[in-house]
């Protein structure tokens, strides 16, 4: 039986349900890393700092993560359109509320509701995919073709709109956002049928006590990693206080889940000694993955890049995932170790770090990147799915919904985690390199002096009066300096980087019982979001 013609109109090719799933997914994606498409833009509008554009983003994630395990619930109890038009008009509305708004507790809580929308909207497309698909390998490569869109989040980020942020306010990207649902929803409405992905189930017994528990916890782990550098961790009473929380709502969350008869995130999960190190693979790749952004940082505030060039420059990036991807679906296809696919992927990455920290520096041409961000790409193309499937595939089906949910909650720590690490690495090290460059300077005779001189006369030569030329010359030197500190900071973490993928290799290589791991792919679905 094809299990195509129950959910799709029999004259619809199987070419239009893929291209309509691909529309239908793309603004689901792109709503999840706006805030940070312009971090400053975003914070002038909103007249917030820097840090708070990352925490909506932080509460988006949050809502996926905490959402997940609730939302199948919601999902077979209403038919397929009628939740698919539920999910897009929430991430409508929710949208064009972010649109007006220029409050930041309003901001993070209609954000918080986006996603929980894009957990709905995204469940629906990814039970689509894999429910129009006609064989295991079929399968494995839907696996790899979904987990490599999300891969391609950033760079397909910054490509769409950094034109639009060019030419209109932050705001106006909720509003593309707004009209980017509406292709993609007609055409999905146009060629389905009215009908139920699964058995109806009425909604009784919801744990909501567990959902907003669960979720409280997220919020609180997430303002501790991202706000935990800035108010110097424990010295500040607000890191004090969300840290007493998370241990209270961890020990609360763990007791109830033990004595629930059925309960929100089965703990038996971590039982299973191959999910425990799909987790450490998966904390290893997300905080990894956080470089790509130091790169665009990189080639924003050292090379002087607009956006524009910079999403120029990541098509090649994306152009790497999806060659990753294919490799690594062969691969598993092929039924290769799947120790041997992460030793692939890990060493790829460890290539790039290690060249990008030879390549750094103040002037440099944007194509010599291109061949480095093309072997990131392929490396984290190689992993991301591997990894899910590995993970999804080491517990029994009963609990795959719970191995989902928690591997939800570990991408989210590892995400959390990298804006920690990096965190630490701007604020600390950036600062060190300050003052180390500062002595530097005043402690040789007359190199800051004669620099300063320099300028000046070159500036007075201009025209320039002879006060503010030194003014100039000064603010000059100072950004000169402050570049040369935030490249070394930058290499610093790639360095770091560079040490942990190292160590990952050698535990990959050390340990053979990957090798003895049978892959189930149809054990269980994948969950549906991964960001």
């Amino acid at each position: 039986m094809n299990p195509v013609l129950p959910v799709f109109k029999s004259w619809v090719p199987v070419w239009l349900i893929r291209i309509t799933m691909f529309i239908v997914i793309i603004p689901g994606l792109l709503l999840f890393g706006l805030s940070t498409a312009s971090a400053a833009g975003a914070a002038g509008y909103y007249g917030i700092e820097p840090a708070d554009v990352q925490y909506s983003m932080i509460a988006f994630y949050a809502a996926v993560a905490g959402f997940f395990a609730l939302e199948r619930r919601f999902f077979v109890f209403t038919a397929t359109r009628e939740y698919f038009l539920i999910s897009t008009l929430l991430q409508v509305v929710t949208s064009y509320i972010c649109f007006h708004t220029h409050s930041l507790p309003v901001l993070f809580a209609f954000r918080f509701m986006q996603g929980m929308a894009n957990c709905m909207s995204t469940s629906i497309c990814i039970t689509l995919i894999f429910g129009s698909l006609r064989s295991e390998r079929a399968r494995e490569i839907g696996y790899s073709v979904f987990y490599g869109l999300l891969l391609c989040i950033t760079p397909v980020s910054t490509i769409v709109t950094a034109p639009i942020i060019d030419a209109f306010d932050f705001n106006v990207l909720y509003k593309f956002i707004i009209f980017a649902y509406v292709p993609g929803t007609l055409m999905l409405l146009l060629i389905m049928n009215n009908i139920r992905l699964s058995k109806k189930m009425p909604l009784y017994q919801l744990d909501f006590y567990s959902f907003f528990l669960y979720s409280c916890l997220l919020c609180s782990l997430g303002y501790i990693l991202l706000y935990g550098e800035q108010y110097y961790w424990f010295q500040d009473q607000r890191i004090v206080y969300y840290a007493m929380a998370c241990i209270a709502l961890l020990a609360l969350i763990i007791f109830r889940q033990l004595h629930l008869k059925r309960p929100y995130l089965n703990l038996a999960v971590f039982k299973s000694r191959n999910f425990n190190i799909g987790i450490l693979m998966i904390l290893t790749l997300y905080i990894v993955r956080g470089a790509l952004g130091i790169t665009s940082q990189y080639f924003a505030t050292v090379l002087g890049m607009d956006p524009i060039h910079i999403g120029y420059l990541m098509i090649a990036n994306i152009g790497g995932i999806f060659l990753g991807v294919l490799v690594s679906s062969r691969l598993i296809i092929l039924k290769r170790p799947m120790r041997l696919i992460w030793l692939y992927g890990f060493f790829l990455l460890l290539i790039f770090h290690v060249w990008m920290w030879f390549l750094f520096s103040t002037q440099a041409d944007a194509g010599t990147f291109i061949i480095p961000l093309i072997v990131q790409g392929v490396g984290a193309g190689m992993l991301m799915a591997p990894i899910i499937i590995f993970m999804i595939s080491s517990v029994p089906a009963a609990l795959a919904g719970s191995a989902s949910a928690m591997g939800v909650f570990f991408r989210f720590l590892g995400f959390c985690s990298s804006i920690a690490i990096i965190n630490y690495f701007q604020l600390q090290h950036k600062a060190i390199h300050v003052n180390r460059f500062q002595d530097q300077l005043s402690g040789v005779e007359g190199i800051a002096g004669d620099r300063l001189t320099a300028y000046a006369k070159a500036l007075s030569a201009k025209g320039v009066a002879p006060d503010q030329s030194v003014r100039i010359a000064r603010g000059m030197l100072g950004r000169a300096v402050d570049a040369q500190a935030s490249l070394r900071t930058m290499m610093d973490y790639y360095l770091f980087i560079s040490i942990v993928l190292f160590v990952i290799l050698l535990v990959i290589a050390l340990f053979p019982y990957l090798n003895k791991t049978r892959i189930n792919l149809l054990a269980s679905q994948p969950s549906p979001v991964g960001y």
